[in-house]
This record gives structure tokens, sequence and C-alpha cells, in this order.
């Protein structure tokens, strides 16, 4: 259910997200980016890099949580809540269950692939053993205008090449 409690830093952190997602969008990469918070300190940071890595875990998500399970020297996250630019999907919704984190501030939902309302619900299920509070809507209008513009300029560049 989602119940995060206010807090008036989620912008801020969203911002930084953003900013995560734009260094994405330069490397053709599809533009989200990712922070883990601790104590009012970013412990993770992540974009999207499966095409650049020919890694498909490698979503802004889970380098986000790697860097963060690496820094805190624990692969449960306790207390860590995750910031991301766009709705996660089942993959990157199933680690940050396994991390242990405390709470999830998302951006933009995700239509075709989002597991957090779009589509699956999947933090709302009962057969997980962690439940983590969760946020969307969080600076959606800048996080949804990325994803459109840089998805506009791609199609644009395959109709140049035909």
């Amino acid at each position: 259910m989602n119940s995060v409690i206010t807090d008036p830093n989620h912008e801020k952190w969203m911002g930084e997200a953003l900013a995560l997602a734009r260094q994405a969008e330069h490397l053709n990469e599809v533009p989200v980016g990712a922070i883990v918070v601790k104590d009012d300190q970013i412990v993770g940071r992540g974009f999207n890099q499966p095409i650049s890595t020919n890694d498909p875990t490698a979503h802004a998500e889970m380098m986000a949580l790697r860097e963060a399970a690496k820094h805190l020297g624990n692969y449960r996250l306790v207390d860590c809540t995750l910031y991301v630019t766009i709705e996660p999907c089942t993959m990157c919704t199933g680690a940050m269950v396994h991390a242990r984190i405390k709470q999830l501030v998302y951006g933009a939902r995700e239509l075709k692939s989002g597991a957090i309302e779009s589509n699956a619900q999947l933090l709302d299920a009962h057969f997980f053993n962690h439940k983590i509070d969760w946020l969307g809507g969080v600076l959606s209008e800048e996080c949804s205008a990325l994803m459109s513009q840089f998805f506009k300029r791609r199609r644009d560049q395959v109709r140049k090449s035909k």
C-alpha cells in the first residue's frame, strides 16, 4: 500500500536521479536514473546502461542498489529509500524486496512494464516477506518528458535512416 511519509526532500532527491537519467541519455541509453538514500546521504547511484555494458540487468535501480550495498557493506539496505525516475519493472521490484529497502519513490508511471501500480502492483502483493512503502508521481512531468523526448528522437532517427 502506498504509505510513504511526506518528505520535503523528495523533489531534491528526484532531481539527483534526473541528473543521472540525463547521463544515460548522453550514452544513448534509455534515460532512467536512480539513487539510494540513507540518513539523508546518497549511498548509491545508478543510471541505465544495459546497451553499453551488454548486461540486461543493468537497469538504473539495479546499479544504484549494487553501489549502495557495496558502500554499506551489506546487501540488506534497511532504512534506505530508492528514488528512481520511472516506475520500476518486475526485476527491479524483486531486487528491492530482496534488499529490504524501506521506501521507494518514483517519478513517472511506466505504462508498458511498470510493476508498482501500472501493471502488476507487486508491492501490494501479500506473498512477499517484506513490505516496501512507496510513492509515485514525484516530478512526474519532468521524468515523463525526458522519456518522451528521448523516444521521439529515437523514432525520428529511425525515420531519417530509411
